[in-house]
Protein backbone atom coordinates (compact mmCIF):
# COMPACT_ATOMS: atom_id res chain seq x y z
CA UNK A 1 0.00 0.00 0.00
CA UNK A 2 3.33 2.28 -0.07
CA UNK A 3 3.10 5.00 -2.30
CA UNK A 4 0.09 6.92 -1.36
CA UNK A 5 -1.05 10.12 -1.19
CA UNK A 6 -2.57 10.99 2.61
CA UNK A 7 -3.84 13.99 4.11
CA UNK A 8 -3.87 14.15 7.88
CA UNK A 9 -5.18 17.20 9.42
CA UNK A 10 -4.45 18.49 12.92
CA UNK A 11 -0.98 16.21 12.52
CA UNK A 12 1.48 18.50 14.36
CA UNK A 13 1.38 16.52 17.59
CA UNK A 14 -0.24 13.94 18.98
CA UNK A 15 -2.05 10.62 17.37
CA UNK A 16 -2.25 12.91 13.94
CA UNK A 17 1.61 13.50 14.15
CA UNK A 18 2.06 9.44 14.84
CA UNK A 19 -0.25 8.51 12.11
CA UNK A 20 1.56 10.67 10.02
CA UNK A 21 5.02 9.64 11.21
CA UNK A 22 3.88 5.71 10.43
CA UNK A 23 2.79 6.44 6.52
CA UNK A 24 5.89 8.55 5.96
CA UNK A 25 8.31 5.85 6.81
CA UNK A 26 5.65 3.27 5.02
CA UNK A 27 6.71 5.04 1.90
CA UNK A 28 3.81 7.14 1.61
CA UNK A 29 3.86 10.89 0.49
CA UNK A 30 2.11 12.57 3.51
CA UNK A 31 0.46 16.13 3.66
CA UNK A 32 0.73 17.47 7.41
CA UNK A 33 -1.67 20.02 8.38
CA UNK A 34 -1.64 22.31 10.78
CA UNK A 35 -3.52 25.39 11.43
CA UNK A 36 0.06 27.39 12.59
CA UNK A 37 2.11 26.91 9.13
CA UNK A 38 5.28 26.90 11.17
CA UNK A 39 4.10 24.01 14.03
CA UNK A 40 3.60 22.10 10.86
CA UNK A 41 6.49 22.49 9.60
CA UNK A 42 8.47 21.38 12.92
CA UNK A 43 6.48 18.66 12.73
CA UNK A 44 7.32 17.92 9.66
CA UNK A 45 10.42 17.96 8.96
CA UNK A 46 10.94 15.33 11.90
CA UNK A 47 9.23 12.69 9.94
CA UNK A 48 9.84 13.42 6.00
CA UNK A 49 6.32 14.89 5.51
CA UNK A 50 5.52 17.74 3.58
CA UNK A 51 4.32 20.74 6.14
CA UNK A 52 0.37 22.64 5.10
CA UNK A 53 -1.51 25.10 6.67
CA UNK A 54 -5.04 24.45 7.39
CA UNK A 55 -7.83 26.07 9.30
CA UNK A 56 -10.15 23.06 9.22
CA UNK A 57 -13.04 25.53 10.65
CA UNK A 58 -12.08 28.52 7.78
CA UNK A 59 -14.55 27.62 4.81
CA UNK A 60 -11.86 29.87 2.78
CA UNK A 61 -8.76 27.97 3.97
CA UNK A 62 -10.35 24.25 2.98
CA UNK A 63 -11.48 25.42 -0.30
CA UNK A 64 -7.86 26.72 -0.63
CA UNK A 65 -6.69 23.59 0.61
CA UNK A 66 -8.02 21.37 -1.81
CA UNK A 67 -7.03 23.86 -4.53
CA UNK A 68 -3.27 24.26 -3.49
CA UNK A 69 -3.30 20.00 -3.17
CA UNK A 70 -5.39 19.33 -6.75
CA UNK A 71 -2.21 21.51 -8.30
CA UNK A 72 0.89 19.41 -7.06
CA UNK A 73 -0.78 15.89 -6.84
CA UNK A 74 -3.52 14.13 -8.93
CA UNK A 75 -5.26 12.40 -6.56
CA UNK A 76 -5.81 11.68 -3.05
CA UNK A 77 -6.00 8.02 -1.82
CA UNK A 78 -6.00 8.90 2.17
CA UNK A 79 -7.60 11.65 4.37
CA UNK A 80 -7.51 11.43 7.97
CA UNK A 81 -9.99 14.11 9.58
CA UNK A 82 -8.42 13.77 12.95
CA UNK A 83 -8.50 17.40 13.77
CA UNK A 84 -10.33 18.17 17.07
CA UNK A 85 -10.45 20.70 19.82
CA UNK A 86 -12.34 21.16 23.07
CA UNK A 87 -12.13 18.12 24.85
CA UNK A 88 -14.66 20.14 27.57
CA UNK A 89 -14.23 17.50 30.90
CA UNK A 90 -15.39 20.92 33.16
CA UNK A 91 -18.99 21.14 31.89
CA UNK A 92 -22.57 19.01 31.98
CA UNK A 93 -25.28 19.15 28.97
CA UNK A 94 -27.88 21.19 30.91
CA UNK A 95 -25.40 24.32 31.40
CA UNK A 96 -22.62 23.93 28.49
CA UNK A 97 -21.83 26.60 27.08
CA UNK A 98 -23.16 26.67 23.57
CA UNK A 99 -20.47 28.98 22.70
CA UNK A 100 -17.64 25.96 23.28
CA UNK A 101 -20.10 23.78 21.85
CA UNK A 102 -20.18 25.73 18.80
CA UNK A 103 -16.45 26.05 18.10
CA UNK A 104 -16.17 22.22 18.82
CA UNK A 105 -19.31 21.36 16.11
CA UNK A 106 -17.09 23.60 13.47
CA UNK A 107 -13.83 22.28 14.07
CA UNK A 108 -14.60 17.86 15.11
CA UNK A 109 -17.62 17.82 12.58
CA UNK A 110 -18.08 20.51 10.29
CA UNK A 111 -14.16 20.68 9.77
CA UNK A 112 -13.91 17.12 8.58
CA UNK A 113 -16.95 17.66 6.14
CA UNK A 114 -15.80 20.71 5.07
CA UNK A 115 -12.29 19.22 4.17
CA UNK A 116 -13.69 16.05 2.52
CA UNK A 117 -15.63 17.95 0.14
CA UNK A 118 -13.19 20.18 -0.62
CA UNK A 119 -10.94 16.59 -1.71
CA UNK A 120 -13.36 14.44 -2.80
CA UNK A 121 -12.78 15.21 -6.48
CA UNK A 122 -8.85 13.90 -5.38
CA UNK A 123 -10.48 10.98 -3.73
CA UNK A 124 -12.53 10.01 -6.77
CA UNK A 125 -9.46 10.24 -8.65
CA UNK A 126 -7.86 7.55 -6.36
CA UNK A 127 -8.26 3.78 -7.11
CA UNK A 128 -8.27 2.81 -3.14
CA UNK A 129 -10.26 5.93 -1.43
CA UNK A 130 -10.10 5.91 2.05
CA UNK A 131 -11.60 8.20 4.84
CA UNK A 132 -11.00 8.14 8.10
CA UNK A 133 -12.80 10.04 10.89
CA UNK A 134 -10.53 10.11 13.78
CA UNK A 135 -13.59 9.73 16.26
CA UNK A 136 -14.30 8.80 20.00
CA UNK A 137 -16.32 6.50 21.98
CA UNK A 138 -17.88 9.86 23.74
CA UNK A 139 -19.80 10.14 20.59
CA UNK A 140 -21.28 6.58 20.82
CA UNK A 141 -25.11 6.98 21.69
CA UNK A 142 -24.98 3.51 23.11
CA UNK A 143 -22.88 4.75 26.78
CA UNK A 144 -23.17 8.61 26.03
CA UNK A 145 -23.99 10.84 29.52
CA UNK A 146 -23.63 14.22 30.30
CA UNK A 147 -19.94 14.42 29.79
CA UNK A 148 -17.86 16.69 27.97
CA UNK A 149 -20.65 17.72 25.71
CA UNK A 150 -19.20 19.75 23.41
CA UNK A 151 -16.52 16.91 22.78
CA UNK A 152 -19.07 13.93 22.68
CA UNK A 153 -21.98 16.13 20.19
CA UNK A 154 -19.62 16.77 17.80
CA UNK A 155 -18.31 13.35 17.74
CA UNK A 156 -21.76 11.63 17.72
CA UNK A 157 -22.34 14.29 14.38
CA UNK A 158 -19.08 12.77 13.05
CA UNK A 159 -20.56 9.47 13.58
CA UNK A 160 -23.68 10.48 11.53
CA UNK A 161 -21.49 11.86 8.79
CA UNK A 162 -19.53 8.52 8.44
CA UNK A 163 -22.63 6.65 7.52
CA UNK A 164 -24.04 8.97 5.59
CA UNK A 165 -20.91 9.50 3.07
CA UNK A 166 -19.80 6.05 3.67
CA UNK A 167 -23.13 5.51 1.74
CA UNK A 168 -22.95 8.11 -1.11
CA UNK A 169 -19.55 6.48 -2.05
CA UNK A 170 -19.99 3.01 -1.76
CA UNK A 171 -20.49 2.96 -5.45
CA UNK A 172 -16.74 4.56 -6.16
CA UNK A 173 -15.01 2.55 -4.04
CA UNK A 174 -14.13 4.86 -1.55
CA UNK A 175 -14.31 3.25 2.20
CA UNK A 176 -15.29 5.82 5.02
CA UNK A 177 -15.04 4.85 8.38
CA UNK A 178 -15.33 6.02 11.84
CA UNK A 179 -12.51 5.26 14.36
CA UNK A 180 -12.11 5.18 18.18
CA UNK A 181 -8.11 5.08 19.24
CA UNK A 182 -9.37 4.83 23.10
CA UNK A 183 -7.91 6.85 25.64
CA UNK A 184 -4.58 8.16 24.57
CA UNK A 185 -2.10 9.69 26.55
CA UNK A 186 -1.97 12.82 24.39
CA UNK A 187 -1.96 16.62 25.06
CA UNK A 188 -6.19 16.56 24.67
CA UNK A 189 -6.24 13.12 26.68
CA UNK A 190 -3.84 13.89 29.38
CA UNK A 191 -1.71 11.31 31.21
CA UNK A 192 -2.43 7.81 32.01
CA UNK A 193 -4.09 6.60 28.83
CA UNK A 194 -2.14 4.06 26.36
CA UNK A 195 0.60 5.08 24.18
CA UNK A 196 0.28 7.46 21.00
CA UNK A 197 1.41 4.47 19.10
CA UNK A 198 -1.54 2.36 20.16
CA UNK A 199 -4.06 4.89 19.35
CA UNK A 200 -2.51 5.30 15.92
CA UNK A 201 -2.20 1.99 15.28
CA UNK A 202 -6.69 1.82 15.75
CA UNK A 203 -6.33 5.12 13.03
CA UNK A 204 -3.73 2.90 10.39
CA UNK A 205 -6.16 -0.47 10.68
CA UNK A 206 -8.68 1.71 8.90
CA UNK A 207 -6.48 3.77 6.47
CA UNK A 208 -5.26 0.19 5.22
CA UNK A 209 -8.43 -1.75 4.65
CA UNK A 210 -8.08 -3.59 1.76
CA UNK A 211 -10.19 -2.83 -1.39
CA UNK A 212 -13.95 -4.16 -0.57
CA UNK A 213 -13.08 -3.61 3.20
CA UNK A 214 -15.93 -2.49 6.03
CA UNK A 215 -17.21 0.69 4.77
CA UNK A 216 -19.70 3.05 7.21
CA UNK A 217 -18.64 1.29 10.45
CA UNK A 218 -17.10 2.73 13.82
CA UNK A 219 -14.03 0.59 15.23
CA UNK A 220 -11.28 0.51 18.11
CA UNK A 221 -8.44 -1.75 17.47
CA UNK A 222 -10.22 -3.23 14.06
CA UNK A 223 -13.45 -3.91 16.09
CA UNK A 224 -16.46 -2.32 15.81
CA UNK A 225 -17.83 0.00 18.39
CA UNK A 226 -21.45 0.63 19.39
CA UNK A 227 -23.08 3.33 17.65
Amino acid sequence: MAGRVCVVTGANRGIGLEVARQLAAAGDTVLLTARDLGKAEKAAAGIGARAWQLDVSDPESAERFGREVGDRHERVDVLVNNAAIHYDTWQRAAGADLTVVREALDTNLLGAWRVTQALLPLLRASRHGRVVNVSSEAGSMASMGSGTPAYAVSKAGLNALTKMLAADLRSERILVNSVCPGWVATDMGGPGGRPVAEGAASVLWAVDLPDGGPTGGFFRDGHPVPW
